[in-house]
């Protein structure tokens, strides 16, 4: 195994065991009893398993099973995208939870009536003061007097709390704005509001994003740590008539003549099974003939046929 390929195997790896623990977490957050959450850990865990590696397993089989993976491996991404979707909107209403609890709701109007008995109260006063200055009176009339200031006194003092009681409501309408403010996280509230949208879809489309990202990357990694890597040293070992006969191009590889193959191991299994198979007189080491046997490609067919001519022994 090479440097780059451990490395890559250790980011799979990496990626695959974070999608993991993200299934467990969003399955025993959405059961309730415990058989519940054990049920939904399990299918999250198959299913994020089998999203990552299904494309490596299924990568050399035949044309039916590769078209049945590609539809199996869609409904497993999808899958796993919701459950880890289910995490990331989770995760983000206990941050939002555990920052507004810092800051009280608790009611900042004074305590004692509300603010429809007191204006209830000063229409009264209104009416009343409104009919005293109607009235006329010849003299000194001092009663009447007395009576528009002691009205007019009472509507300045509702008029005081009624101002009281509005400050109130704007404090406390500004502590309940700050405490949703809290609640939100701060790239998600600024970006909704750039997109004019709201934060509950900001959260569930960032939520897809970064599943998506996740089961790609853990998708794409484990493709190419697990790919076929082709014996040291056999890719490169051509016999010299193989050689010759590519160079002068008198006939071509599919019409290359049977080269007797003792029955040796490989690395490569393909290659093991197709020494057998000469060596039994049921297959002839062409490309032709090894593309027919194995259904494979043309490539492979040449490369594997150019690691049966390695095993050959020279004269």
């Amino acid at each position: 195994m090479t440097s780059m390929n451990r490395w890559t195997s250790m980011l799979a790896a990496g990626a695959t065991g974070t999608a993991l623990c993200l299934s467990v977490l969003a399955g025993w957050q959405r059961g309730g009893t415990v058989a519940e959450r054990l049920v939904w850990v399990a299918l999250g865990i198959v299913l994020v398993a089998t999203a990552h590696l299904l494309p490596a397993v299924i990568r050399e089989s035949p044309t039916v099973v590769r078209v049945v993976g590609c539809v199996l491996w869609l409904a497993c991404i999808t899958t796993a995208c919701y459950g880890h979707a289910t995490f990331f909107l989770l995760a983000q209403r206990h941050a939002g939870e555990l920052r507004s609890a810092a800051v009280s709701v608790s009611s900042l109007a004074p305590a004692g009536r509300s603010l429809t008995a007191v204006m209830g109260e000063r229409a009264e006063v209104t009416a009343r003061l409104a009919t005293a200055n109607a009235q006329y009176c010849t003299g000194t009339c001092p009663t009447l007097g007395a009576r528009r200031i002691t009205l007019a006194a009472k509507l300045d003092a509702l008029d005081a709390e009624v101002d009281d009681i509005r400050r109130g409501q704007a404090a406390e309408d500004r502590t309940v704005n700050r405490h949703d403010a809290m609640a939100t996280d701060p790239v998600t509230g600024r970006l909704a509001t750039l997109l004019g949208t709201t934060v509950a879809r900001v959260d569930l489309l960032s939520g897809l994003i970064f599943a998506a990202v996740l089961e790609g990357v853990a998708c794409l990694l484990w493709t190419i740590a697990l790919q076929p890597w082709p014996a040291l040293g056999a890719a490169a070992a051509v016999p010299p008539v193989t050689a010759s006969h590519e160079a002068d191009g008198s006939h071509p590889p599919d019409n290359d003549p049977v080269i007797p193959l003792p029955v040796r191991k490989s690395a490569n299994p393909d290659v093991t099974r197709l020494v057998q198979e000469v060596a039994a007189g049921r297959l002839r080491p062409t490309v032709a003939d090894i593309r027919r046997h194995l259904g494979c490609s043309q490539a492979r067919a040449t490369a594997l046929r150019r690691q049966l001519a390695s095993l050959t022994p020279t004269a």
